[in-house]
């Protein structure tokens, strides 16, 4: 476990600032953040991104352009990766014009992604074959700790390549663990998935609850947060929900990909994850509302269907 006091400072070119060219692919709502800041740190940059005009924002900052995976892996050391699913990570590192193609022996990829630990040992090996290192780095933290550099982050990999890459991923987090070999960190962040979803089940139920009982949300909301039962959801997502701000920190799309690859893994592992399937179907119901594009924590929508009452400041 590291922390970000062994970062290196925010624009000071440091050593490893100096030795490292990045490359980025993926530049969605998490992937802008961690970009900016990598830059900020004084990393060398080139991104390339499916929708070329979310290019421009970091190009404006510095950031070279290329014109796919390939041409970039070739023009850098380090290429990190987070983009939606697990096809994607497989289509920009080992496709047609992906980064294998065009990177030389000892690049290292780096895949911030949330995709299957199976899928992801299956290409850390085809990786290796071309003599590419391949660390899973998924991230949790959502767009706040995208932006601020504060995100948590679970890494799988080489213990040797981990400890070469930990300076630059220390300028997008706060607190990187090491967890184990390749997919440890991609299961280690379905544990946090599954956590986290139950906790804003937790939130939607006893707004829900709060609200149908007369009380004043915003006191609940206060003396819940400040005891035994309060949560990082609780805290930043339940004054959102009473102003009824669903804006997408995480979209409900991307959390049921994650839940889908969670109760995958699960089936594997023959493990039993009874709330989490039940969120999935509540999700599932937003879904079919066309909400999918709202914030994870507009789950609260469903309890509040099933209750006939809404959880919202007056």
């Amino acid at each position: 476990m590291a922390d970000a006091a062994n970062a290196p400072a925010a624009g000071n070119g440091g050593e490893a600032a100096e030795k490292l060219r990045v490359g980025f692919i993926g530049l969605g709502l998490m992937g802008q953040g961690m970009a900016k800041n990598i830059l900020k740190a004084g990393y060398p940059l080139t991104v390339w991104n499916r929708t070329r005009e979310k290019e421009e924002p970091l190009a404006a900052l510095g950031a070279q352009r290329a014109d796919d995976p390939q041409s970039l892996a070739a023009q850098v050391d380090v290429v990190i990766t987070i983009v939606s699913d697990t096809p994607d990570v497989r289509e920009v590192l080992l496709g047609s014009k992906g980064v294998i193609h065009g990177a030389r022996p000892g690049l290292v990829a780096i895949d911030m992604s949330t995709i299957d630990p199976g899928a992801t040992r299956e290409m850390a090996a085809q990786l290796a074959e071309a003599g590419i290192h391949m660390l899973d780095a998924p991230v949790s933290g959502g767009t706040e700790g995208a932006e601020q550099g504060t995100l948590t982050i679970m890494v799988g990999g080489s213990p040797e390549v981990y400890a070469r890459m930990e300076p630059l991923l220390l300028t997008m987090g706060h607190r990187v663990t090491y967890m184990g070999d390749h997919g440890s960190g991609q299961a280690t962040k379905l544990v946090n998935q599954i956590v986290a979803i139950l906790n804003t089940l937790a939130l939607s139920e006893g707004l829900v609850f709060a609200a149908k009982a007369g009380l004043d949300l915003d006191k609940v909301v206060a003396a819940i947060g400040a005891g035994a039962a309060g949560s990082w959801m609780w805290n930043n997502r339940g004054p959102q929900v009473l102003a009824g701000d669903f804006a997408p920190g995480f979209t409900i799309a991307l959390q049921q990909k994650d839940l889908g690859i969670a109760l995958n893994a699960a089936r594997q592992l023959k493990v039993s994850l009874p709330g989490t399937a039940l969120v999935h179907q509540l999700y599932s119901s937003l879904e079919a509302r066309g909400l999918s594009e709202e914030g994870n924590h507009a789950l609260i929508k469903a309890i509040e269907a099933l209750s006939g009452v809404e959880a919202r400041r007056n």
